[in-house]
């Protein structure tokens, strides 16, 4: 008997199919054992030793792949082909050896780079021993990951309130798109003016061009800074007769970009599919691990995770022989395309991403996949076939018109005389890739004269860099060597779970917070959020793979300079922090006024300056005589602010036709909101949030008015004859009848909503106390592995949730609840677990009555209370 072991339930259903009854093939879920997510897990004392823990939610798939090696005469220990699934090999042995389960078996690394058949039992036959360098190379990754966590948080936490975490890769990432806002507010835009004129040739073609010498003199993007001096260059070209002084053509090649990386690949999909990078890896992930087509499940591309650029030679040869059949031989070169690959790691250099059968054309795989799988497939298929087709060549036309008195205006175009790989694929451009490929020009010759139709003064100015996409932001970080292609989206990730950036128009924005903390770490961690220094790190972890270090030297030579780093923090003060905050982001949080006032002055006293201050819930604005004036306002508010007492600048709207008193909007640390009059001694005025939902824009008289009288009666319910009424409450809008509460779908609907539509929402709600008949699940997810019970998805005050066995865990922001995969599921609960320190109450077994006896001693409950007390 043989026992394979792989990561996924989904690889290890098609892997039995294609071993047969001879292999009983089981899934580890991912990693079995990590290091627990508390403090002491690795001991720098003890040349760092790792404290490894057997992962609650893993004790099901330990037990069967234990159970399953009693008789087995081989373990097989088929992971991922990658550091990461190396690591998990090895603690898959090392759990049996400690389990002695390993005394007949013979333990054997297997690794493919595909899931098809030919490529799984070729591995099989061709197995080998389990790489430590590789393992240990993940080891040492962890380890600085966990020693970074956690010695660097808690310092953030005691000097800079309201900040969460930091993290070794991720603050470098973070500065990334911090430091590119600061260039953004920082940018002072310059003008210029530019000088285009349409010619009509013999033929009335309309050759546009762009002058570039005037007077005989070169001009540059600067050199007509005004619109005085633009008048002038333009006149000068509209007085002129202007003839073709010359026409230059040169011929150039455009060569196909090389098959998908990991990062190619989500760059790419960025640009073309509007895929951010998790969503692109998750969607690659079940294309790797197969789909049913014709009765057999088939993976439908090779591995996803890898720097590699190269093909195989029978994927070279496929692609020539459907390039010839699709396209025609004119389109095959004629010798392969070879790729050097970039990766420093011989042994994780593994094949590019391409589909596993070239043959399979995207309009046949879209017969077996949905539209999110579909499109990807094409892009991964489209973009390895054109790596092996010929190049492009085109005919480069530059076309200058002179007057004979100095102006000259040139004209620059292509035209594409052989399409080559771009009758099937062009990679997608970056924000500041100029493309001239599609301007064609007419032929024309030397010397021919042509009629000035329109010329155009066009006022220009400089623009910033513009902020970081996921493409552009998962390029540079591959450009600087920071972390690793399979890392990006968890970095990504990670940075908008910890709330410092988000993202706008696809674009990424620092929070404040952000902001706050990549200044706290580049003034007092320097050299821990460098570039250069997160590379050479990353570089080392590669020379460990590669057996040109040992791990523990990196650890060793790491923890020695970044311990003594934290401990020189010990005597720093929050005002110490909030002085150099205030130097560093200075120009951020306090821009220049366009008046020229100052923008630390402050509005509400004479004499106070306004600065950073830390407060239990984070940073915000203050003014420097408090507790005389009260002024706060929130970072990124540049207007003005509000606390509990007192509001600095409201906005009246209007008088309320109930009270007669004034109803201002305003501006506090939790949003805008409106207010009712003014404080009267021991009486605070009525203040009504403005939702989230709501334009503040759109804030006007009549919906002020609205706002502040709700909650509002709808009328009395039919059946109880109890008023109905609908309001803004904490969790959202919302209509209350007896107690039982409905949830409206937006805030404006509390306005309007009628007697029909409240009836039928309360009528599905239950009872606000007790316990009330619970509403159905959104969705069943799928049976969990601990005890096949079913884990739903349910929507509650906080948003959908999925909850088994009395664990409920929140579905991150981002996640679709109808689409969240049964692996997904099992691991936000067992996070969450983890976290409360609760225990699932799984299904009834047969000593559960024996359990419950146990329970039921009350007095020996109380005593060991007692006792601890």
């Amino acid at each position: 008997m043989n026992v394979v072991v792989v990561e996924s339930p989904a690889k290890a259903k098609t892997i039995n199919k294609y071993l047969g009854k001879d292999y009983t093939v089981l899934a580890s879920y991912g990693h079995i054992r990590d290091l627990p997510s508390k403090d002491g897990s690795v001991k720098p004392d003890e040349d760092f030793a790792m404290d490894y823990q057997n992962d609650s939610k893993s004790a099901k798939h330990i037990k069967a792949i234990a159970d399953a090696l009693k008789d087995a005469d081989n373990l097989y220990l088929a992971t991922d082909p990658d550091r990461e699934g190396e690591a998990i090999a090895w603690h898959v042995m090392k759990v049996m050896e400690e389990k002695k389960k390993l005394k007949t078996a013979k333990v054997s690394r297997v690794v493919f780079n595909e899931i098809t058949k030919r490529a799984v039992l070729d591995g099989i036959a061709n197995p080998r021993e389990l790489d430590m360098n590789l393992v240990n190379a993940q080891q040492a990754r962890r380890a600085l990951d966990y020693l970074v966590g956690f010695t660097l948080s808690p310092v953030l936490w005691r000097k800079l309130p309201g900040a969460k975490s930091a993290g070794r890769v991720q603050s470098v990432a973070l500065r990334l798109i911090c430091e590119r806002e600061l260039e953004i507010n920082a940018f002072v835009p310059e003008e210029y003016w530019s000088i285009d004129a349409d010619f009509l040739t013999a033929s009335k073609d309309k050759i546009t061009a762009r002058l570039t010498y005037l007077d005989n003199n070169k001009l540059d993007k600067f050199s007509l800074p005004n619109a005085e001096s633009a008048n002038a260059a333009a006149e000068k070209v509209r007085a002129g007769a202007f003839s073709v002084a010359e026409v230059t053509q040169k011929p150039a090649k455009r060569n196909p970009s090389p098959p998908f990386t990991t990062s190619t690949l989500q760059q790419e999909a960025s640009r073309k599919l509007g895929f951010g990078a998790k969503r692109t890896m998750m969607v690659a992930q079940k294309l790797y691990e197969g789909f049913d087509i014709d009765g057999e499940t088939q993976g439908l591309i090779t591995y996803m995770r890898t720097d590699g650029v190269s093909l195989a030679d029978e994927a070279i040869e496929s692609a020539r022989t459907v390039i010839a059949k699709e396209y025609g031989s004119e389109f095959v070169p004629d010798k392969p395309r070879e790729y050097k690959n970039k990766s420093k790691n011989a042994q994780e250099a593994h094949e590019a991403v391409r589909p596993t059968d070239l043959s399979r054309t995207p309009a046949i795989a879209a017969k077996y996949l949905d539209q999110e799988h579909a499109r990807l497939y094409e892009l991964i298929w489209k973009r390895t076939i054109a790596s092996q087709m010929e190049s492009a060549r085109l005919e480069r036309t530059t076309i200058d018109f002179s007057d004979g008195k100095g102006q000259t205006l040139r004209a620059t175009g292509s035209v594409v005389r052989f399409a080559g790989f771009l009758k099937l694929y062009e990679e997608g451009r970056d924000d500041t890739a100029a493309d001239d490929d599609g301007k064609r020009l007419p032929a024309i010759e030397k010397g021919a004269t042509v009629d000035t139709d329109i010329v155009r003064e066009d006022q220009h100015f400089t623009e910033p860099a513009p902020r970081y996409s996921e493409a552009s932001l998962v390029k540079k970080l591959e450009e600087l060597g920071i972390g690793r292609p399979s890392t990006y989206a968890s970095i990504i990730s990670v940075l908008q779970d910890r709330d410092y950036v988000r993202i706008d128009q696809k674009r990424f924005i620092p929070e404040d917070k952000g902001q706050l903390v990549t200044a706290f770490l580049s003034s007092f961690f320097t050299r821990y959020v460098e570039y250069d220094f997160t590379a050479q790190l990353e570089e080392k972890l590669d020379d460990v793979s590669d057996a040109k270090i040992d791990w523990k030297q990196v650890l060793r030579d790491f923890w020695f300079d970044f311990n003594l780093s934290v401990e020189g923090t010990s005597e720093l003060r929050v005002t110490d922090v909030l002085e150099e905050l205030n130097r560093v982001l200075g120009p951020y949080v306090f821009p220049e006024t366009e008046e020229g006032k100052d923008p630390r002055a402050c509005p509400k006293c004479e004499d106070g300056r306004l600065s950073l201050k830390t407060g239990r819930f984070g940073a915000f604005i203050g003014c420097s005589n408090y507790p005389e004036c009260r002024l706060t306002r929130q970072l990124g508010d540049d207007t003005s602010g509000a606390d509990d007492d007192t509001n600095e600048g409201p906005k009246e709207i209007g008088l309320d036709p109930a009270t007669g008193l004034m109803i201002t909007l305003r501006k506090g640390p939790y949003g805008p909101y409106l207010q009712l009059g003014e404080p009267e001694p021991k009486k605070k005025p009525k203040r009504v949030s403005i939702p989230k939902d709501v334009p503040l824009d759109s804030v006007d008289f009549e919906l002020a008015v609205q706002l502040m009288a709700l909650p509002r009666e709808v009328g009395l319910h039919p059946e109880s004859g109890t008023m109905i009424s609908a309001g803004l409450g904490r969790y959202g809008p919302y209509v209350e009848c007896d107690k039982k509460y409905g949830r409206l779908t937006n805030s404006m609907e509390v306005l309007t909503v009628g007697m029909n539509r409240a009836v039928e929402l309360l009528a599905a709600a239950k009872p606000s106390s007790g316990r009330g008949r619970a509403a159905p699940p959104l969705r069943v997810v799928g049976p969990h592995p601990a005890d096949e019970a079913d884990i739903n998805v349910k929507d509650g005050r906080y948003g959908a949730y999925v909850t088994h066995g009395g664990i409920n865990a929140t579905i991150p922001k981002g996640s679709d609840p109808l689409t969240i995969t049964l692996e997904e599921a099992v691991k936000l609960l067992a996070d969450r677990a983890e976290k409360s320190g609760k225990k699932p109450k799984l299904a009834k077994k047969a000593s559960a009555p024996k359990k419950k006896a146990a329970a039921k001693k009350k007095p020996a409950a109380k005593k060991s209370v007692a006792d601890a007390k």
